[in-house]
């Protein structure tokens, strides 16, 4: 019998770590074969904000995931944060969810493309970027990660939840 190996997966947002895009991305990949899944908050600069990302996304995500996901708390660089836990976690893809282009400070200081750097595929979920389908390949699902960010296509997509403005990606 052929069994595919379950793959590790970092979801790397603080903001956006409860939207309805990254839930259903998460359901996605649950779906096309094992998965674990971990959360990392990765710019922490009060423990309590992140303690309430994680209290109120984590048990969303876990029913998104179809079982336990590890809640990570990073420091107060958001890269630095994402080397760390690639280091220690054995992962195998990254996914980042962020706040729109205009919004977002990860963008703007090309977290994704840093992240990119470490070797891991990364999926990058930003509100109003049309999102790539399974049967894509990897040209195209990179021409889509550029496409958000530089922020090509967008159309108004309205906050999901935990998305307040006083706290962090």
């Amino acid at each position: 019998m052929d069994t595919q190996p379950t793959k590790r997966v970092l979801v790397v947002a603080n903001r956006t770590a409860a939207t309805h895009r990254l839930l259903e991305e998460v359901s996605r990949r649950r779906k096309s074969g094992p998965c674990q899944f971990a959360l990392l908050i990765p710019d922490v600069t009060d423990r309590k904000k992140a303690d309430w990302t994680l209290e109120n996304a984590l048990p969303m995500i876990q029913r998104a995931a179809g079982g336990p996901v590890e809640g990570l708390v990073g420091g107060a660089d958001p890269f630095t944060s994402v080397q760390n836990a690639v280091h220690d976690g054995n992962f195998d893809e990254i996914i980042v969810s962020t706040l729109s282009k205009k919004t977002s400070k990860w963008l703007r200081r090309d977290l994704v493309r840093k992240v990119e750097g470490l070797g891991l595929p990364v999926a990058a979920i930003v509100p109003g970027q049309a999102r790539p389908s399974l049967d894509q390949n990897a040209e195209d699902l990179m021409m889509w990660e550029r496409r958000a960010l530089t922020g090509q296509g967008r159309r108004f997509e309205g906050p999901g939840i935990g998305d307040e403005r006083s706290r962090g990606e």
